[in-house]
């Protein structure tokens, strides 16, 4: 089997860390599969969040994904840490000798494809999982990272953009060449969400929800890009035309002690409730009316394709990748991003037609199925396969080629350095 290395700095809940889990678990097997992430602390995870982790890592394990634990690979920057990092990969890469090395998120795609490059990998890959371009940083860092993907790109075989817009933004601000670029939905596993049994009334009651009030829903990171105070802001305008709906957070973040004084500041009367970083979410998705995602900047969205496959309306911003899975009118509406009154205009406008709901709901059931985990399966497995064709031109797959070498069940684990 074809050794393919993949690299991220944090195993944690976020889409990114969980795309990249899936990607190795689903494919292990047809490859000999290596992930190498950092100690993920700056996720500062719960318990319940860090089990969730480890149990999806063991079942990647039994799969035959071995795991490789790189403490200096940390995501803020840091020189120290970030050489003595640079200095791990290139040697575990050496020493693997891994047919493709494939990167994800700005640190590890950074650090990963330096020392894929010193290491003479025959294939390098990096998946961005939405850009920093904008909107996370200032314009002096947005600067800075715009400059390092230009240098980057030279070394990467071909760079996957989650969706179109992403693609398209690259392509704008000349990051690479157009065919270096693949669009490869991030996958989900739909099934979940369409056929979740759940009692709506005995959910709502669990989490201490009202029973017959309608429920507006935001799935995702408590943090300033991806709008959760714009969000509260738009239901106070919400508020003023219909008393009945209650506006659900599922998430931690740095907003969330200022979410909650707001909430408290501007009288909200119980409509707000905090549910905190949650493991079920295909058993809470399908107690909400409308999914609210308004994003300043969003690579994809993994949370609107389970809205969608749970027959949701959705209201989310027109920005980064999210016009991929709303089709405006159609399944959900978009809204220019940080606007409040026109994200209240939108969630009013759901809430006053029940029946364009349902039929947005119908919809969006109908469009999940192309962001489905074994179409990107699919796509990722297909893209391995050109890469190794075309550094083997007129030869079998690599697949074909190598025996398979026995897969290492245990745990790598790379020295702590010094102060981490």
């Amino acid at each position: 089997m074809p050794k393919v290395f993949h690299i991220i700095t944090r195993l944690d809940m976020g889409g990114s860390a969980q795309n990249t889990l899936l990607t190795c678990h689903e494919l292990a097997g047809k490859y000999e599969m290596v992930l190498v992430h950092g100690l993920s602390q700056e996720s500062c995870m719960t318990d319940s969040e860090r089990a969730a982790v480890e149990r999806r890592m063991e079942i990647a394990r039994v799969k035959g994904v071995r795991m490789v634990t790189l403490p200096a690979l940390v995501r803020r920057i840091s020189p120290a840490c970030d050489i003595m990092a640079l200095y791990h990969l290139i040697r575990i890469i050496k020493k693997d000798k891994p047919d493709l090395v494939h990167t994800h998120t700005s640190k590890a795609g950074i650090l990963g494809r330096l020392a894929a490059k010193i290491a003479d990998v025959p294939c390098i890959v990096h998946t961005p999982h939405g850009h920093v371009f904008y909107g996370h940083f200032g314009p002096l860092l947005s600067k800075l990272f715009i400059g390092l993907e230009k240098i980057f790109s030279f070394v990467t075989h071909r760079i996957i953009s989650l969706t179109d817009g992403e693609k398209e933004d690259y392509i704008k601000l000349a990051l690479c060449p157009p065919e270096k670029l693949s669009r490869i939905h991030s996958g989900v596993d739909i099934g979940k969400f369409k056929q979740a049994p759940v009692r709506v009334s005995e959910k709502k009651h669990s989490l201490g929800l009202p029973q017959k009030r309608l429920v507006v829903g935001f799935v995702g990171w408590l943090l300033p890009i991806k709008g959760p105070m714009h969000l509260l802001k738009a239901m106070e305008d919400v508020w003023q035309e219909y008393d009945d709906p209650v506006l659900v957070f599922l998430g931690k973040g740095d907003l969330d002690a200022e979410l909650r004084a707001e909430a408290l500041k501007t009288g909200s009367n119980g409509r707000v409730h905090f549910l905190g970083w949650r493991d079920d979410i295909d058993e809470i998705m399908p107690i909400f009316d409308i999914l609210v995602l308004p994003s300043l900047n969003e690579g994809m969205g993994r949370v609107l394709v389970e809205a969608m496959a749970a027959g949701k309306p959705i209201v989310a911003s027109n920005v980064g990748g999210i016009p991929d899975l709303v089709q405006h009118g159609i399944n959900g509406l978009l809204v220019p991003p940080g606007d409040e009154k026109a994200l209240a205009a939108g969630i009013k406008q759901i809430i006053a037609s029940p029946d364009k709901a349902e039929s947005m709901g119908r919809q969006g059931r109908g469009l999940c199925n192309r962001f489905s985990l074994e179409a990107m399966i699919e796509k990722i497995d297909g893209l391995y396969q050109d890469l190794f064709a075309l550094r083997h031109p007129g030869q079998p797959s690599l697949c074909e080629l190598r025996p398979a070498r026995a897969i290492e069940k245990c745990e790598t684990r790379i020295p702590r350095p010094g102060g981490e």
